[in-house]
């Protein structure tokens, strides 16, 4: 079964992606679906487990629509409870095991799970989070035993094997990041429709089921690793190797051992590959590769341009959320328009409009709107007013910042949240970023507003350095020296900090206000 053929599926009928996997443990049963650290399963074991556990969750009363949330690493058992969630009709929310123990509860009691399953790498966050969930009637431990937690594989032992007899199709809710208050859960009470980005990475990714494989480079609980490099090249038969911790060097070295051919990476992985000594590179062959996806984060031109010179015309990027979107290029095009994320793919409307909600012009920045399709309209969970800011109409953002040039290239500058603004003028750091990047001492950076007396707010750059550099005044002289020469005036550094790490989403969108903040303690910023 093709992937074309996959997103054309009457979805009632087929419970959607969960039973296509069942359509592929019958036709090869052996084939790899999942290899990792932890365990691997041919696609034969995955539906069977699959099956196995969607019948204990309703035996443990789980009805359709109601929801499980998921703690655990990129491991086997992970891609078990999404399968079985697709099939058996079940709203799965994987939650992001970075977060506290008491933010994971609040996920848990919040999405309103009535099974939670936790991997016990994770242990005392599950039990704190446990804690404030008393709805959940399931509770399920991963690769060992967790206080008041059922085994897993125990649990599934009971129940039988063979596809199910009625599978109704499960939906996913995923939280958005939460740099600000509470997460939020990203919410449609239809199942989300097969968006023209979904049509265009089928076409450009051209699965071949059982020679292909795909690297799974991020953590499942992010929905881009989720949906893009897992679900969506195993729905079209072909196997993926989960990464348990991303390490650059690594990365090559897998590729090579498994004949990667498909990939989605965010622009910080880009930057660290190509940071690695040539000698190291040169040690493996990745010549396999045939779709490096990536998206989430802006992408400095520099890195990219790079990139295709060293793998070839094989990057790909998008522009999208878990709210939605449908932004796309390929390599070819993006060298004829360096920085863009691309043009609206056809079947998506989008729209840039200033503080008033007016449209602006060619090269003009504003905040990126999308129209919400027809079907599968997403909502915040229990958050109607959160809802209602992120719609103007039928259009909704994500408060993304960019302009389109007089070709429809759509370029971001940032989100609005990150705006600098210093004597009344919006300076973008993502700009900044992209321009101080090119320093050869400089691994990250990250620009930032902080108090100005006369103008409100100056652009601070805060700077961790490549491993070996020393942090010296005159390093930063230079740094600034450096960043005078290719940015206007207005938009220059004044000043230059250096720092160990800067704290990124996993997503690889760097945390600007955590970084901001400091500099704000005693004073007010809006």
């Amino acid at each position: 079964m093709s992937l074309a053929e996959v997103l054309t599926l009457d979805r009632e009928a087929a419970a959607a992606v969960g039973m296509v996997i069942a359509w592929h443990a019958a036709q090869d049963p052996e084939r790899p679906a999942v290899i990792s650290d932890a365990g691997d399963r041919t696609y034969a074991e995955l539906n069977a487990r699959a099956n196995q556990l969607a019948r204990a969750f309703r035996r443990g009363g789980l009805q359709r629509g109601d929801a499980v949330a998921l703690l655990c690493s990129n491991r086997p058992e992970f891609v078990e409870v999404l399968a079985a969630c697709q099939r058996g009709g079940f709203r799965l929310t994987p939650i992001n095991w970075h977060l506290k123990g008491s933010e994971i509860g609040y996920i848990v009691e919040n999405c309103e799970a009535k099974a939670f399953v936790a991997d016990i790498r994770f242990t005392g966050n599950a039990l704190e989070a446990a804690s404030m969930a008393p709805a959940v009637k399931v509770r399920l431990a991963i690769g060992g035993d967790i206080a008041g937690f059922a085994s897993y594989d125990d649990v599934m032992s009971e129940e039988a094997e063979h596809d199910l007899e009625d599978p109704v199709l499960g939906t996913l809710m995923m939280y958005t990041s939460g740099t600000t208050g509470h997460p939020k859960g990203v919410f449609r009470r239809d199942a989300a429709p097969v968006t023209p980005l979904y049509v265009k990475l089928a076409e450009t990714a051209g699965f071949r089921p059982g020679d292909d494989m795909s690297l799974v480079t991020g953590p499942l609980y992010h929905a881009a690793p989720l949906s893009l490099n897992l679900a969506f090249p195993l729905n079209a038969g072909v196997g993926c190797v989960l990464m348990d911790k991303w390490d650059a060097e690594e990365t090559l070295r897998l590729v090579e051992e498994f004949g990667i051919t498909h990939t989605h990476v965010v622009p910080t992985m880009l930057h660290r590959m190509l940071s690695l000594p040539p000698e190291v590179r040169g040690k493996y062959d990745y010549s396999t590769l045939r779709w490096v996806l990536h998206g989430a984060a802006p992408c400095p031109a520099h890195v990219k341009q790079r990139t295709i010179e060293w793998l070839g015309p094989v990057v790909f990027e998008y522009y999208a959320a878990t709210e939605g979107g449908g932004i796309f290029i390929d390599s070819h095009e993006w060298l004829t328009k360096p920085g863009t994320v691309g043009r609206v793919l056809p079947g998506v409307e989008m729209k840039i409009v200033d503080d008033v909600g007016e449209m602006v012009g060619p090269n003009e920045v504003g905040t990126i709107y999308f129209k919400a399709p027809a079907q599968g309209r997403f909502e915040y969970f229990k958050a109607p007013e959160k809802t209602e800011g992120a719609y103007r109409g039928d259009y909704y953002t994500m408060g993304d910042m960019g302009y389109l040039d007089e070709d429809g290239f759509l370029f971001l500058t940032g989100r609005s949240a990150e705006v600098i603004i210093s004597g009344g003028v919006n300076i973008y750091p993502v700009e900044i970023d992209e321009e101080i990047l090119k320093h050869p001492a400089v691994f990250d950076v990250a620009a930032v507003g902080v108090p100005n007396e006369e103008w409100g707010e100056e652009v601070k750059a805060v700077v961790q350095l490549n491993e070996g550099v020393a942090a010296t005044e005159a390093l930063k002289r230079e740094l600034l020296a450096f960043a005078a020469e290719r940015l206007p005036g207005y938009k220059r550094p004044r000043s230059i900090d250096f720092t160990d790490d800067l704290p990124r989403m996993p997503s690889g969108k760097i945390v600007r206000r955590s970084v901001r903040d400091r500099y704000w303690q005693g004073e007010k910023k809006i």
